[in-house]
């Protein structure tokens, strides 16, 4: 069950590495503004913001690797917690596909790893 929980744990930080990609390397091209639905207008104006966002992804991402390396389920249960958040307000005010995105991954990573503990 433990190897389950970190794989899954894996799974929310690589999502975050994607999204963090996509933020702030892909945000103006076809892909980022594909995944998030915008236009290339919207796109160059709103890249800082983007980029900033991005950041905070890769936080998250690099919080839950370090859970994984330590093997620290408090530091995977802060990080997974602070994830789920996210992605509750993310769907809430932006799109709820951000729930299924962000927010349904790192609730069953953390079921996984509470059942572990």
């Amino acid at each position: 069950m433990h190897l389950v929980a970190q794989i899954l744990v894996g799974v929310v930080a690589a999502i975050h590495v994607y999204i963090l990609v996509l933020e702030m390397f892909l945000w103006r091209g076809p892909r980022g503004r594909a995944a998030f639905g915008t236009t290339p207008e919207f796109a160059d104006s709103t890249a800082t913001l983007a980029a900033n966002q991005g950041l905070y992804n890769g936080f998250l991402a690099a919080g839950l690797v370090w859970s994984i390396v330590a093997d620290d389920v408090a530091f995977a249960v802060f990080f997974l917690l602070c994830v789920a958040v996210a992605g509750l307000y993310g769907a809430a005010t932006v799109s709820r596909r951000i729930l299924f995105v962000q927010t349904v991954p790192a609730a069953v990573a953390l079921l996984f790893t509470l059942l572990a503990v």
